[in-house]
């Protein structure tokens, strides 16, 4: 998901297009970018609303009688990300956190990537969300600092973060990580700090090594879990035909490798 303080460019802007096809050409996924309602003109929570709405409308399409033939004939929805830079990262983090409150049938929640996310604590930030979200709950909204307790229900079992060193919402990012390890959710997170770097650098030079990394990493992190797959379905192949050669042992080590 795009970002841009929730009030600024579109899911199709030059940068973010681009982005959105390398990454699904490069991980060789179905990328569905969400064009939602900018603030002020729709204050916050319409942004929210609309990228939750989209995630509703791709999950029928699990039954492979959706509106959009190219997901029904196509789309693994087993192996669902969510991903955002910005501001979509913070609505990417939100999503998540929905996933796994309100349980939507059809779609498996794998794994999260929030690249330079909005959260608050930063004071310029902080007063353009009052501004952009006239029904907050003030500074310590749950959309912007999710009380630590509450992330233990995030929707996925797997979160990669980023965040830049010359970037004003890198020490949000940093708490963010750090609340996620505290909360006691059961999955995994990972953070990347590009020193030197500005806020979303990688929408701008694409050639450029640390972009070239960056996207490697969110392609590797996708992939990560189909590797998992495949390695799921020739371990229970391999151990199932060795079983009747070593006996009680491999029974056991077939249900961890399951686990």
């Amino acid at each position: 998901m795009h970002g841009g303080r929730f009030s600024m460019v579109l899911a199709f802007t030059p940068h973010y297009d681009r982005h959105a096809c390398r990454l699904a050409a490069e991980s060789t996924s179905i990328v569905v970018s969400v064009e939602y309602r900018l603030a002020p003109e729709h204050p916050i929570p319409a942004s929210y609303d609309d990228s939750w709405a989209v995630l509703r409308w791709v999950a029928p399409h699990s039954t492979r009688d959706g509106a959009e033939p190219w997901l029904n004939d196509h789309a693994d929805f087993d192996r669902v990300f969510v991903g955002g830079d910005s501001a979509g990262g913070n609505m990417a983090h939100t999503l998540a956190y929905q996933v796994g409150t309100i349980r939507l049938p059809g779609v498996k929640l794998v794994g999260a990537f929030l690249t330079h996310p909005y959260f608050g604590g930063v004071e310029a930030d902080d007063k353009m969300w009052m501004y952009m979200c006239p029904t907050n709950s003030g500074f310590d909204d749950p959309r912007m600092k999710l009380p630590v307790e509450d992330l233990v229900v995030i929707g996925c079992k797997r979160v990669l973060m980023f965040v830049a060193g010359n970037d004003h919402l890198r020490e949000p990012g940093r708490a963010y990580y750090e609340w996620l390890n505290k909360s006691g959710w059961k999955g995994s997170v990972e953070i990347v700090e590009n020193e030197g770097q500005e806020h979303c650098f990688h929408l701008h030079d694409p050639t450029n090594e640390n972009v070239v990394a960056l996207v490697k990493k969110i392609v590797d992190f996708i992939n990560q879990y189909l590797l998992f797959l495949f390695v799921m379905k020739w371990g229970v192949f391999f151990f199932s035909r060795v079983y009747g050669m070593a006996g009680r042992e491999i029974i056991i080590l077939f249900i961890h490798f399951m686990e």
